[in-house]
């Protein structure tokens, strides 16, 4: 008994150490296309609703997505020519209460029973936890907001507005700030550009720090 525990407190601890040196963004990205199989001419312009051009937040993800379009070969067109395609981009963020109950077990006898002495607050390294019988099991409750923070991005043609490109990124967690989400969620948008239509994809990027 003894060696499981032990067993179970070195796994427990190898989770806890693997969990700070790396966190990860998780994204839901589905894309529909009819990409053509070749396109000459990849000059672009953005389109934007009269809101959009009165934020700078909208600007700053706006500069996102060009270093992704630039990355893919897209050229953004001077504003004397007249592009091949348009790109529009918007993005929403919704959060919720979330309420969960979970088990816990706990050591009933964390001192040590009293006819091996009292410990005071320290642990009896001699003292089998499950010797006197099996822990218990406590419920406990968190409470915590989840965001849904939600990205969708479309390519078109300049000429006669037939969508080329649509997709939408999903992305859940407790950080409620959309701007250190949204280099992430924009990357995820154009991995594997144009990809399988229509097929979901869970798409993971490390970051630095803990943005989750």
């Amino acid at each position: 008994m003894k060696r499981w525990l032990v067993a179970g407190m070195m796994a427990i601890t190898t989770l806890l150490l693997g969990g700070c040196a790396t966190s990860t963004i998780r994204s839901d990205v589905t894309a529909f296309h009819e990409w053509p199989d070749t396109l000459p001419d990849k000059s672009y312009v953005f389109e934007r609703t009269k809101d959009q051009n009165d934020s700078l937040e909208y600007r700053s993800y706006e500069d996102l997505v060009r270093a992704e379009l630039n990355r893919l070969g897209f050229t953004e067109a001077p504003a004397s020519t007249t592009p091949a395609l348009k790109a529009a981009l918007s993005y929403s963020i919704t959060g919720r209460d979330v309420r969960e109950v979970y088990p816990v077990v706990v050591n009933p006898y964390w001192y040590g029973p009293a006819w091996r002495g009292y410990y005071g607050p320290f642990y009896d390294p001699f003292y089998d936890p499950f010797w006197y019988g099996p822990p218990v099991v406590e419920q406990r409750v968190s409470q915590y907001q989840l965001f849904t923070r939600q990205l969708k991005i479309i390519l078109a043609r300049m000429a006669d507005g037939k969508k080329l490109y649509e997709t939408t990124v999903v992305s859940e967690g407790t950080n409620r700030s959309l701007a250190a989400i949204m280099p992430y969620m924009v990357r995820s948008a154009f991995v594997d550009f144009p990809g399988k239509s229509g097929v979901p994809r869970r798409i993971e990027l490390e970051v630095a720090k803990q943005q989750k």
